[in-house]
């Protein structure tokens, strides 16, 4: 299963969710890929959300935010955009079928908030791959 999570900026929400559900995946063994990309892209990723994965040991180094082309929604079995706070104009779900999982933007926000913006993506990941682990 290839997983496609999209939001405005891809510096925070949906690059926390690729590191997670790819991080997640591999500990359990199942065939489960994710990317992540944005709709305007932004220039570099959120600090707090690099800090918050490297509390749980899942480093974001090599990410960088990528904007969202064609390919990447041709190859996804499935689509999640983040939640459209930031830029209404730019929301992934006006021109995609996905699925919203409508978290808060981690961008200007303290720590503590990106933590629980994090719980939220892992619980939910946790879910997702549920759902792999049952699938025929």
């Amino acid at each position: 299963m290839n997983v496609l999570y999209v939001c405005v900026h891809n510096a925070g929400r949906s690059q926390m969710a690729e590191a997670i559900t790819n991080h997640l995946a591999k500990d359990r063994g199942l065939d489960a890929h994710a990317k992540s990309a944005g709709t305007v892209g932004g220039k570099q990723l959120n600090r707090q959300a690099v800090a918050v994965l490297d509390e749980i040991g899942i480093s974001l180094a090599d990410h960088e935010p990528k904007f969202l082309t064609p390919e990447m929604v041709a190859e996804a079995d499935q689509i999640i955009s983040m939640g459209c706070g930031v830029d209404a104009e730019a929301c992934p779900t006006k021109f995609l079928l996905t699925e919203d999982w409508e978290l808060d933007d981690p961008a200007g926000q303290p720590l503590e908030t990106v933590r629980v913006i994090r719980d939220q993506i892992i619980g939910r990941v946790k879910v997702l791959l549920d759902q792999v682990e049952v699938a025929p």
